[in-house]
């Protein structure tokens, strides 16, 4: 039976105070001895990772030559943040289709941050206005309907020919075999009587 995470840790502190009762200060150096002599289990090693907060995922999926090569590379450093760089100005200019795609994004992001806060606007008009009007059942029912209709998202036209399509093939498929039922049951009927 596999084991949790949380038991796995309380195993290993179980050992580890174990260790510690039993060796005081030469704990750290029989510790350092098992480790090289006894060799440690694939579940040790996993609950080690996960503590440490290494994607196991992204682990599991290298071959032991890309993990070994990956551990022998030395670290890739982080970018340079513009205090060591020095202002965007000393910079080289970004190419202008880079700079236009930048632009639009932002007006992309603020063009639909906008219609959120219409459309926010628009919900709170219309609860506030709604109990104010006084209208009778029928009147009622067919504004309810009207409001209904304005939610509902219309399929566009290939989805709506597509749908229509398979609608009218299922129905020929229907029609033929409850035809074919028919017939022979009619035939059935007509000789048995």
């Amino acid at each position: 039976m596999a084991k949790t995470r949380a038991q796995r840790k309380a195993e290993r502190r179980r050992r580890e105070e174990q260790a510690a009762r039993e060796g005081g200060d030469g704990g750290a150096t029989s510790k350092a001895q098992h480790r090289t002599q006894v060799p440690e289990t694939a579940d040790v090693i996993e609950a080690e990772l996960a503590e440490e907060g290494a994607d196991l995922i992204e682990l599991a999926s290298e071959t032991t030559e890309e993990a070994d090569a990956k551990r022998a590379a030395p670290p890739e450093a982080p970018a340079p943040s513009r205090a060591d760089v020095g202002k965007p100005s000393d910079v080289a200019e970004p190419e202008p289709a880079d700079r236009i795609s930048r632009r639009d994004r932002k007006r992309a992001e603020r063009e639909k941050a906008r219609r959120a806060k219409e459309s926010v606007e628009r919900r709170q008009k219309s609860q506030a206005a709604a109990p104010e009007r006084q209208r009778g059942r029928v009147m009622g029912f067919f504004v309810s309907c009207w409001a209904e209709l304005k939610r509902v998202q219309w399929p566009d036209r290939e989805t709506l020919i597509q749908a229509s399509a398979v609608t009218i093939v299922f129905i020929a498929i229907a029609a033929v075999y409850l035809g074919t039922l028919d017939t022979i049951f009619n035939y059935l009927v007509q000789h048995l009587l």
